[in-house]
């Protein structure tokens, strides 16, 4: 997805201060060489309140330093550096992380011309080699908090509100658009990996972007970032794109993410893309090797444009957003990040021709329907043994059915959980888990609500009709447990 630089300003990382004067204004300006640069001692940050984040012993999930398991709940605030003051930030950070999120993504550049809330530029000569900064860090001074202040609060915020951070270096059209060297982008990368050493650092190089352009590039910045061993890095690709396809064999890549973008079935073009069927995505990297976790990083956002470029096509609603996150995470996905066109680029009544038919306003919808919703997905999967979850269709007698009508079923040692969002009748072989007994519940992903189906033997098959809903989308899970003798 392509943000239109109208209302963009970037993000980043900041730098450290050296010093240089002569500016009309008497700032002190941090000039120095870039040499200087790479040797300063980055700034310390405490980040004892999270754990390191980890791949899973089975290479399918994330976990906790302790070995605990970590649902990726993901949002998007692609703009939060540029366009939020610390005020704003703390209100957004406050709220997603009361509604369960714990990662944020968001730009560290999305143009090289970037200013943040308070005016201050993220580059000198719109070079990213070229940090701009001035001495001290008071934000009530503009002479002094510059930047990458700002992203160091927002940053350390994230810390204290126990969320991570899934930073993109620099949007990928810029690269694409030639206004990124290889040398600048190499020595760019090592300086945020000295910089952003801390542990709730994930790096998401890339950026709405193809693996096979620049790729060089690509390839220079992931090795680059990969030098802080309790970091996590993967790539943001372009729509209906996955990181598998041009470097799944990297050793730095570790994990896969794909952006199953905002196209319909009617307005897919591309062969190799799957339109909204975005668990086909999941499917075709679970099968890869060596094994490494994948998310859907960009699904279609609550209320944008079906094909994301013409406001006078349908927008998506909260209901395609669950159909996303239970289609994906159900075929073996990781976890899921959501995301609203109004918050990703924090859309203000200021700004003048919003991106993609943006119709709120980022403040007005923290609340929306589909964002209060993603809490749910996350609760159910960890009620439940992790590691040993793995996506089994072999539990749906009946799948037949395509697009809309299709079931996901996942299932671990103990238990089984089945998606329909049609609400179709569904049989299902019985006896995939333990016990000689099973108890069934419907799950309702709008509310978090269960309700008991009843008990039975766990042998053969039985057919489970979900309740019809006054909803226009009669989605439900299927919750199997098995009983204890």
């Amino acid at each position: 997805m392509k943000i239109k630089n109208n209302f963009t300003k970037a993000t980043g990382n900041r730098l450290k201060k050296s010093i240089a004067s002569g500016m009309e204004t008497c700032k002190t300006i941090v000039l120095c060489s870039l040499l200087f640069f790479w040797g300063c001692k980055a700034q310390q940050m405490d980040t004892s309140q999270l754990q390191i984040l980890k791949i899973s012993e089975n290479q399918r999930y994330f976990s906790t330093q302790d070995n605990q398991p970590f649902f990726w709940l993901g949002d998007t605030a692609w703009l939060l550096f540029s366009k939020l003051s610390r005020e704003e930030a703390v209100k957004y950070m406050d709220d997603r992380a009361e509604k369960g999120f714990n990662v944020i993504q968001v730009m560290v550049l999305h143009e090289l011309k970037a200013k943040n809330f308070y005016g201050a530029s993220a580059l000198l000569n719109q070079n990213v080699s070229q940090p701009y900064l001035m001495e001290g860090k008071n934000p009530s001074n503009q002479n002094e908090y510059d930047y990458w202040d700002h992203v160091d609060y927002i940053v350390k915020l994230a810390k204290e509100k126990g969320m991570y951070m899934a930073m993109v270096p620099v949007w990928g059209t810029n690269v694409k658009a030639g206004d990124v060297s290889l040398e600048d982008a190499t020595k760019y990368a090592d300086w945020l990996a000295k910089r952003y050493h801390q542990n709730h650092i994930i790096w998401l190089n890339g950026g709405d972007t193809k693996g096979n352009e620049h790729t060089a590039l690509w390839k220079s910045m992931g090795e680059t970032l990969n030098q802080n061993e309790n970091q996590l890095i993967t790539f943001h690709p372009f729509g209906r794109k996955k990181s598998s396809t041009w470097f799944h064999q990297e050793e730095w890549l570790d994990f896969n993410m794909f952006q199953s973008g905002y196209r319909r079935y009617d307005q897919e073009e591309e062969v190799t893309a799957h339109g909204q069927d975005n668990y086909k995505y999941v499917q075709e990297d679970y099968v890869l090797k060596p094994i490494k976790p994948t998310l859907d990083g960009e699904p279609s956002y609550e209320s944008i444009p079906q094909g994301l470029h013409d406001p006078s096509e349908p927008y998506w609603t909260a209901d395609d957003v669950r159909r996303y996150a239970y289609w994906s995470v159900f075929s073996g996905g990781s976890g899921f990040t959501y995301g609203h066109n109004a918050v990703m680029q924090m859309h203000k009544p200021k700004d003048e021709n919003p991106a993609f038919g943006a119709r709120e306003y980022w403040n007005e919808v923290l609340d929306s329907e589909g964002v209060n919703q993603m809490k749910h997905l996350k609760k159910l999967m960890l009620s439940v043994s992790y590691y040993d979850r793995v996506p089994d269709q072999s539990l749906v007698l009946n799948n037949v059915g395509e697009a809309y009508e299709y079931i996901l079923a996942t299932r671990g040692s103990n238990y089984a959980f089945v998606y329909t969002y049609t609400g179709k009748p569904m049989e299902i072989q019985l006896g995939e888990i333990a016990g000689e007994k099973i108890q069934a519940f419907w799950f309702n992903p709008k509310t978090g609500e269960e309700q008991t189906i009843g008990t039975y033997k766990n042998t053969g098959s039985y057919i489970f009709t979900p309740e019809n809903s006054d909803d226009e989308i009669n989605d439900w899970v299927l919750l199997l447990k098995s009983v204890a003798s």
